[in-house]
């Protein structure tokens, strides 16, 4: 009976994303027992494709166990707005229509994203405060105030008969964060008293030692570096970092420049927080179309682009391609970021692009211009010592950082350690803490405007013709099989001859006749025999000429 009751009072934890990778973040904590738990969903957010998935736009959780389990779910809580975190609600949420609850910053960003979507219906969120706590099913969720590099970043101490469990979110130890609150020591060192049962941690910088530098040293820092430009100043950011924003905005008054916005995100940033009050009392900023009359030494640019996007702001800058902006020698950009994993080549390219243009280049290599919002080694250990939970799951990294987060809660006496990757169940409460089950997982792909599985959305196809292109072929038959004329063959992708000078096309188009034509006349009549040897044939033949396996389509008419 004791196990039984155990198991009624069972605290699971569920990632369908962000466990073994930084992004897509979705995280589920099941109440209940096996066969009848209720959900609550913890983030919904996105990452972005590599060339590994060529014309994708962005990637989501595949969500098909909650999709099962739609009914069994009491809601969706958002503890920050980056987009590895929120950014997949509009594209899920109208599959699953649960309660979504964020605090107003998350909201209003969800909100001027939304406008720019062709939605059946709006997302209702309700809209929290940090320090809150709501009734979500089983689930008492209080929205505890955090540090990170984004206005209102939540802890969730999400309490259920069982216990309490923490849900740390996004964080660091900052206690001047620049806008918004500093993270609330005071009270998770009265959830520690509490008793923490589960502590479910942030783990992107479990791999340095120390304590992150403050978003106020980045401030004065800009001041100064600002201070030794005479010529035009542009300073790329994370678009979402509105103590950033801010502190460009006063580093560039306190050198007597006015700031210039550049950027489609950057803005939509700057509306929300600064109907939110985060941006008062700072000079106004200008659109870009202002950048033409101020003079050369007056003027800040405030861009995307810090990762490298194509499209953003920096990159058409930096390549000559912007209609409004551009950059000479002399002139400075400041990179108020940091470079994430997979993204170096772009980042690379614009770097080299300045440089052409002989503008000088300051990052955090040169300059304290950027501090991370992630705990290193010295943020978790102070963490440890208010919460001190009976159990650990490092979530939030790659393999690297959870093995590193592991050992160190090891190190820092925590009873149970508990490791997990996607797709596991991991029991936290009622029980030893370990991984008692599975469910399905993926991911899906937004591909213009459809969202399904990768390999239903021809990415392999399109992976296959970045390697070694295709070849398409048409054929004109008659109902014994002849062919009415040369075949017609287009290639796409290939080389125009081969090593001696011949086209390709008649290589090809020699190899689908000798195919064809060595077919018994018999067993010609069957079109898809006909089409399938023209095909295999051709892929042959370009095999043996490029040493490529070449995508082939065939298609045969009949008359």
């Amino acid at each position: 009976m004791a196990s039984a009751k155990l198991n009624e009072n069972e605290i699971v934890f569920l990632p369908l994303g962000g466990v073994g990778e930084i992004g897509m973040n979705l995280g589920l904590y099941g109440f209940g027992p096996d066969g009848d738990r209720t959900w609550l969903i913890v983030d919904c957010g996105v990452s972005f494709a590599g060339p590994e998935l060529p014309g994708i736009d962005v990637v989501v959780p595949d969500i098909k166990f909650l999709e099962d389990e739609v009914d069994n779910i009491a809601g969706m809580v958002i503890t920050h707005a980056h987009e590895d975190h929120y950014g997949a609600i509009l594209h899920l949420w109208p599959y699953l229509k649960v309660p979504v609850y964020a605090t107003a910053f998350t909201a209003g960003l969800l909100a001027a994203k939304s406008e720019s979507e062709t939605l059946e219906e709006d997302v209702p969120v309700t809209v929290v405060k940090q320090g809150e706590r709501h009734k979500i099913g089983p689930f008492d969720v209080e929205f505890v105030a955090m540090a990170h590099s984004i206005p209102e970043p939540c802890a969730l101490a999400i309490r259920t008969p069982a216990g309490l469990v923490l849900h740390t979110g996004d964080w660091k130890i900052d206690p001047t964060p620049g806008v918004g609150l500093p993270i609330d020591m005071n009270r998770l060192a009265e959830l520690g008293r509490e008793g923490v049962m589960a502590l479910v941690c942030d783990s992107t910088n479990a791999v340095r030692d120390g304590v992150s530098p403050s978003e106020a040293d980045v401030a004065e820092e800009l001041k100064k570096v600002m201070a030794e430009a005479d010529k035009r100043i542009a300073v790329t950011t994370f678009a979402s970092n509105v103590a950033r924003i801010r502190a460009v905005a006063e580093a560039a008054a306190a050198n007597d420049r006015d700031v210039v916005v550049v950027g489609r995100s950057m803005h939509r940033v700057i509306d929300v927080a600064g109907e939110l009050g985060y941006l008062d009392g700072l000079k106004p900023f200008h659109d870009e179309e202002a950048y033409g009359y101020l003079p050369r030494e007056k003027a800040v640019l405030l861009c995307t682009g810090s990762q490298g996007e194509s499209r953003a702001a920096l990159a058409r800058i930096a390549s000559g391609d912007h209609r409004n902006i551009a950059l000479s020698k002399g002139d400075m950009v400041i990179f108020s970021s940091r470079t994430i994993p997979g993204n170096e080549k772009a980042v690379g390219e614009v770097l080299n692009n300045l440089a052409d243009k002989d503008v000088e280049i300051v990052t955090d290599r040169d300059a304290l211009v950027h501090v991370s919002g992630h705990p290193r080694r010295g943020e978790l250990e102070q963490l440890y010592k208010v919460i001190k939970p009976k159990v650990v799951l490092p979530v939030h990294g790659e393999p690297l950082h959870l093995a590193a987060h592991a050992a160190f809660a090891k190190e820092q006496g925590v009873p149970e350690v508990v490791r997990g990757k996607n797709g596991d169940i991991i029991r936290l409460v009622a029980g030893k803490a370990a991984v008692i089950d599975e469910a399905p997982f993926g991911i899906l792909v937004k591909d213009g405007a459809i969202l399904d599985d990768p390999e239903v959305t021809g990415v392999r196809e399109r992976r296959k013709l970045s390697y070694a292109g295709a070849a398409v072929v048409a054929l004109v038959v008659n109902r014994g099989g002849d062919l009415l004329d040369d075949p017609h063959v287009t290639l796409l992708g290939l080389p125009d001859t081969d090593d001696d000078g011949e086209p390709m096309e008649d290589i090809v188009t020699k190899a689908i006749v000798g195919a064809v034509t060595s077919i018994p006349k018999g067993r010609r009549k069957d079109k898809d025999l006909v089409g399938e040897a023209a095909r295999k044939a051709a892929r042959a033949q370009i095999l043996d000429v490029w040493g490529k396996k070449t995508l082939c389509k065939v298609v045969v008419t009949q008359l």
